[in-house]
């Protein structure tokens, strides 16, 4: 079976790094897997570039100036809508012609329009579609936040401040995936439940095909657990953008500040060390216990380590579709803190393999719990951090997820030819 996966990169977002371990589990288990992307960073010659720089550069472009005149010149939106409007012709790449399957993974930004996507649909092959987060049920957006209209029209996007109305950018993206997806044959992969809940509540998804397969995760390697000696905890917290709006950075400092005042004995034993790029520095201040920030981390080594050497991985993202990072914290021995809000609840069982906080809205209110639930994560011995690593081995080992995606393509493969035949 030949399979190619399309996505922007493949190393840079979680997109693109969970992309990437699905080829190689794949290729594993006697698939010939190959990834076509937009950014190549990784000298694997299973990965190819979709197409020149120079046409891959033009469509960026030209897709983001479309973007920019629609919102108003808003350069605080500018990279949280995708319109899909421009893309590379992968229907003629000569991997895409070979394949047996085609799978989308995140193909935004100038890698594929919903033309291009039609007419990958056009060549009879099957058609699966990764969603690792809302936009393919939305009309623009990858987080719809607390707007609902997704589960209507879209229309009147809060994203699109003046240009906003019942007939806007969104709206009318909403139209032309609707007539996409109405036309062309694909069926829907959501890396969790929470964001399956989602697809059944849009009114593009509805009644589409979704099936729940999670990301893999390499665990056939992993070193043994970290004995944990002395009386100081480390806590990690990272994101390629530390400082996005979604990852609830300012969350997180006032958790810090929660712990200082109301955990004084457990913040003074307490180290945070954080990674990921921040755009302004200032976003940083007032972390009220020992910090260390790390920038943005190259390789998977250097990522590994910092959880190594980790008692507690902490995310205060206001949504997450399946945050990895509590995924890698867990295999390397952290005992994860977030909320219960997205795909956490398919990575952690609330007080058995970490603590997951309700969420309220209200900052102070939401840190309060977030360092509820460090204090218990800091009182916790082995037997958690273990249960922790099995539970990763057993949700999201590589093998598992690989034979998941075959058994998907088989039946799409199966039903394919029956539908020729016939």
């Amino acid at each position: 079976m030949k399979v190619v996966i399309i996505n922007k990169s493949d190393a840079t977002g979680g997109a693109a790094v969970v992309s990437t371990r699905l080829m190689e589990a794949l290729r594993a288990e006697g698939v010939d897997a190959r990834m076509l992307v937009a950014e190549k960073l990784r000298p694997s010659p299973y990965i190819e570039l979709a197409a020149s720089r120079v046409s891959l550069r033009r469509s960026f472009m030209t897709e983001r100036l479309r973007i920019f005149t629609a919102n108003g010149f808003d350069r605080s939106t500018l990279f949280k809508i995708d319109t899909a409007s421009d893309g590379v012709p992968l229907w003629r790449h000569r991997w895409v012609s070979e394949a047996d399957v085609v799978c989308l993974s995140w193909v935004n930004q100038g890698l594929l329009s919903l033309r291009g996507i039609r007419e990958l649909g056009r060549l009879g092959k099957p058609l699966v579609w990764t969603m690792h987060d809302m936009w393919c049920a939305t009309g623009v957006c990858h987080h719809a936040y607390d707007c609902r209209r997704y589960e209507a029209q879209c229309g009147d996007c809060p994203l699109l401040g003046q240009r906003r109305s019942a007939n806007d950018l969104s709206h009318s993206v909403w139209r032309r995936k609707q007539q996409l997806y109405n036309d062309t044959p694909m069926h829907w992969v959501a890396v969790s439940n929470w964001l399956a809940g989602c697809c059944c509540r849009s009114s593009l998804m509805g009644r589409l095909p979704v099936s729940v397969i999670p990301n893999a995760f390499p665990t056939d390697s992993l070193p043994p657990l970290r004995q944990r000696t002395g009386t100081q905890l480390r806590m990690v917290a990272g994101a390629a953008r530390l400082d996005d709006p979604v990852k609830g950075l300012p969350l997180l400092v006032e958790t810090t500040k929660v712990l200082a005042h109301y955990y004084p004995q457990l913040a003074g034993r307490l180290e945070l060390v954080t990674f990921g790029t921040v755009r302004d520095a200032s976003a940083l201040d007032g972390i009220a216990v020992t910090h260390r920030h790390l920038g943005l981390l190259h390789g998977e080594d250097k990522v590994r380590k910092v959880y190594e050497e980790a008692d507690i991985v902490i995310s205060s993202s206001l949504y997450e579709t399946l945050p990895g990072t509590l995924v890698e914290g867990q295999a390397y021995g952290c005992i994860p803190v977030a909320f219960n809000r997205g795909g956490q609840s398919d990575i952690v069982d609330h007080s058995r393999t970490g603590w997951l906080a309700p969420f309220t809205g209200d900052i102070k209110t939401d840190a309060a719990a977030l360092a509820a639930g460090v204090a218990w994560a800091a009182a916790q011995g082995d037997e958690c951090r273990q249960a922790a690593r099995r539970s990763v081995v057993e949700r999201f080992s590589a093998p598992a997820v690989a034979r998941a995606y075959i058994s998907l393509f088989n039946t799409l493969l199966t039903s394919a030819s029956s539908s020729t035949k016939v």
